[in-house]
């Protein structure tokens, strides 16, 4: 197999742990490009599993990467959330990422809490299945360090509320009841189906109106939502349909044609609504 061949078979998978890692379509393709030219200058006749080098490469591109994105982040404008990806098919730019839409968007919001060894670690491991001593290879570490990194992130992630096992019917059946009860103005229901400690976050970019804080509980939350669904169903304007995003379900509004809001869910461990994503940054839906 040629070299551009070897690289091509894993440039899949590369875009997916740049995604995962990043959060970030143009980011991840921007870490296989660069993967792709250390590898090219790259004395490859000594490297003995090629797959292994480049997610190595890609891992620690990826890690730089986000250290400055995050600096960068600071300054955004309200919350920053993942980028979706929604529904691509086989023809479409978006198939080549088709492994990153396995990663839940709530599982991707989660790991901005976790630092960047963390996250690399955890991703390797839980992703991509890698032994600890490649882990360990990859982020110049010890095995024994990197097995504590992988077990840090899962505490973390556990703590942060939603579950990233909510299989399609069930978060497709949460949207359906509690955006029937959100339009209709049926507040009790739409508080029924809310966790007590459900957050609600928003991302517009400083480029459409959104929260600039999370939303905080059931009373917060249906507030909020409710003055914007019960408006925006009275209004010609807009129209609503159900599509898939990161290969759940989510509720896509389109304002005059033009796709203009993502929203999804998660559920907690009791069925209750944990976690609610709305995208209104008018950038990452485009690029979706």
């Amino acid at each position: 197999m040629t070299d551009v061949a070897l690289f091509e078979a894993e440039r899949p998978a590369l875009l997916s742990l740049g995604y995962r890692m990043l959060g970030e379509r143009a980011g991840a393709e921007d870490v296989v490009q660069e993967t792709w030219l250390r590898w090219a200058a790259a004395e490859q006749t000594g490297i003995q599993n090629p797959a292994a080098w480049l997610r190595r490469t890609a891992t620690n591109i990826a890690i730089d990467v986000l250290r400055s994105a995050r600096s960068r982040r600071e300054d955004y404008v309200g919350p920053w959330l993942p980028e979706p990806l929604i529904d691509p098919d086989e023809t479409s730019p978006g198939a080549k990422f088709e492994l990153a839409q396995e990663c839940e968007l709530a599982l991707l919001w989660a790991m901005e809490h976790l630092n960047e060894t963390e996250r690399a670690a955890f991703i390797l491991r839980e992703a991509f299945d890698a032994g600890y001593d490649e882990i360990a290879a990859t982020l110049n570490k010890s095995e024994a360090a990197c097995r504590q990194l992988v077990s840090r992130a899962h505490k973390r992630l556990g703590e942060a509320g939603p579950r990233f096992d909510a299989d399609e019917k069930e978060v497709a059946d949460l949207i359906h009841r509690f955006f029937t009860a959100t339009m209709a103005g049926d507040r009790q229901t739409a508080l029924s189906l809310l966790s007590p400690k459900a957050v609600a976050v928003s991302d517009g970019g400083g480029k459409a109106r959104a929260a600039l804080r999370p939303l905080n509980g059931p009373e917060d939350i249906t507030q909020v939502l409710f003055a914007v669904f019960t408006k925006d169903q009275a209004s010609p304007d807009f129209s609503f349909e159900v599509a898939m995003i990161n290969r759940k379900p989510c509720l896509c509004r389109y304002h005059h044609g033009i796709l203009d809001t993502v929203t999804t869910l998660s559920p907690d461990s009791l069925g209750k609504i944990a976690w609610i994503y709305t995208m209104r940054n008018p950038d990452k839906l485009s690029a979706s």
